[in-house]
């Protein structure tokens, strides 16, 4: 008997050392899925001062693709290819298609505008925020409307999406106006949580989608978690009232970790790790939202560009995905 027992006994070690083994190296648990009907009735819609929020027009015109010379994108193992960019009419790559595959380096969804005096410039990128609504003034699409869905750094253009038939009407020169509101937008019933490029509406539509407050953290659907070690090109701005920054997408396995092949234009996600209170830094714990705005880039550090929507220095926002939670469905475009 003493001989089974002991045997009994070593064969136990050896499994609860295989299992201490096994789940060292075991991938990351899955992000929690979705929010029961329970969990939702608990939260409050997320709150802000929108009775002191100014609406003010800015404008600017829709831009032509433009190109260097060479046309090349170089990427860092050294290969160059020739491929479209930022600016003009996007006419098959919108809000709710992939970000990722396609062959183009920063595409921009839909229609790209600016202004081309430089201070317009500033105030047309700073001061549209997602969700606002935009207006055709000139051409034979005037009076059409659409909707901003994103803000790109560097090149500073705003992209607006329009209902499919507005398309063949549109052409580059054609100024659009945009009906600013939601920049001084400021939470108000929960703390530590900021709000920055985030319209009114698009706030209505989250809350409307499960985003809320629920024993003072702030519950936000996203459709990725994505590490801020991955973040490139815009780190160093002092400030995230305009533009965006990208997600590097060179690392293979952490891209298959992440589901980032799955990335699409409108999508929100989360970074994690990500202080984007006063500019973009790196800080343990720290939570942001932001809004995927342009597309892949063969270009070191660059990759698809997010637009900051709402930060915590102290982690009190808790994401969670939700695969739906993408402006095209959000705010029912397209």
């Amino acid at each position: 008997m003493n001989t089974v027992a002991t045997l009994f006994r070593s064969v136990s070690v050896l499994l609860l050392a295989g299992l201490f083994v096994a789940g060292a190296f075991a991938a990351p648990a899955a992000f929690a899925e979705g929010a029961n009907d329970d969990e939702l009735e608990q939260r409050t819609p997320l709150e802000v001062n929108s009775d002191y929020l100014v609406e003010m027009s800015v404008i600017g015109e829709i831009r032509s693709p433009f190109m260097g010379d060479p046309p090349y994108r170089i990427a860092p193992d050294g290969t160059a290819r020739a491929l479209p960019g930022t600016g003009g009419i996007t006419y098959n790559f919108r809000v709710g298609d992939s970000a990722v595959h396609l062959s183009g380096d920063h595409i921009e969804p839909a229609v790209s505008i600016t202004n081309f005096d430089d201070s317009a410039q500033r105030a047309l990128n700073t001061m549209a925020s997602i969700g606002n609504t935009a207006r055709v003034v000139s051409g034979d699409a005037k009076g059409a409307e659409g909707t901003v869905i994103g803000k790109h750094g560097g090149i500073e253009n705003v992209m607006v999406e329009f209902p499919d038939e507005v398309y063949d009407d549109l052409v580059i020169g054609d100024r659009i106006q945009i009906r600013a509101i939601g920049m001084g937008m400021e939470v108000t019933n929960v703390e530590q949580v900021a709000a920055r490029n985030l319209g009114p509406s698009l706030l209505e539509a989250l809350n409307e989608h499960g985003m809320g407050v629920e024993n003072g953290t702030l519950h936000v659907p996203v459709t990725h978690q994505i590490p801020a070690k991955i973040m490139g090109s815009g780190l160093g701005q002092s400030h995230v009232e305009s533009g965006d920054y990208d997600i590097q997408m060179f690392d293979e396995e952490v891209v298959e970790r992440y589901n980032l092949n799955e990335l699409r234009f409108g999508d929100i996600v989360a970074i994690m790790d990500a202080d984007q209170q006063h500019g973009r830094i790196y800080r343990t714990g720290a939570v942001s939202i932001g809004v995927v705005v342009h597309g892949n880039s063969r270009i070191a550090g660059h990759g698809p560009g997010v637009t900051t929507l709402l930060t915590s220095p102290e982690g009190n926002i808790e994401p969670y995905i939700d695969s739906d939670t993408n402006l095209r469905y959000l705010l029912n475009l397209r």
